[in-house]
């Protein structure tokens, strides 16, 4: 029986995510209901990643029905079959290589670096909106960050009233440090309006940069 997800009305990501978590409790098949071709697109993709299909039509009031199910074995034997034949092709015609030492996997914490409140260029409206649903998906990852560090606009994130406040505490019970420059909110006179996580410094910011094994900057 299908599990059914109604994500219509949800702002990106939130139709992915929730398909996803649908996916990873019950399993295929599911019922993705959106309503804007764009989460449709989305969640197709999403589900061919997961090596899953995706059929979608229409309901009579122009939601888009998208039904995830396990790709049939016929089918999937039928493109390894077809992928091996063309690897095995390539293969016939590439000249031979001296081979070279792998570059070493990347060790060390992922830092999430937000310095301002928006993300992207162009509209601040829609920025605001890009950043909290990223922040949001931040609470989604199989794997927390282990630093969340917010300076210049980003500390705006962090304080009360901020929409991004309760999924930064998500993360900080999942174990992500959360840090915010002081001197920022000293600047904008949100000092004492912290609502989540430690006041750090500049030297902190610059420590936790440097040791870090990814820093991700949207």
């Amino acid at each position: 029986m299908a599990t059914i997800v109604d994500a219509r009305g949800k702002a990106c990501p939130q139709p992915v995510i929730e398909t996803k978590k649908a996916l990873k409790e019950n399993g295929a098949p599911v019922i993705v209901l959106v309503d804007n071709d764009i989460a449709r697109q989305n969640v197709e993709k999403m589900a061919v990643q997961l090596n899953l299909s995706a059929q979608t039509d229409m309901t009579e009031d122009g939601a888009f029905r998208v039904l995830i199910q396990q790709v049939s074995s016929e089918v999937l034997g039928a493109v390894l079959n077809d992928a091996a034949d063309a690897l095995s092709g390539m293969l016939d015609t590439m000249p031979a290589v001296d081979c070279v030492p792998c570059m070493p996997v990347q060790n060390g914490k992922t830092v999430v670096v937000l310095s301002s409140n928006c993300m992207g260029v162009g509209d601040d409206t829609l920025g605001a909106a890009l950043m909290k649903g990223f922040v949001y998906a931040l609470t989604q990852l199989d794997t927390a960050p282990d630093t969340v560090l917010l300076y210049n606009g980003g500390a705006k994130l962090s304080v009360e009233g901020a929409e991004t406040v309760q999924d930064l505490k998500i993360l900080e019970e999942n174990g992500t440090e959360i840090l915010t420059c002081g001197t920022c909110l000293n600047h904008y006179g949100l000092t004492d309006k912290l609502a989540v996580g430690e006041v750090t410094n500049m030297y902190t910011i610059a420590e936790k940069m440097s040791e870090a094994g990814k820093v991700i900057r949207p």
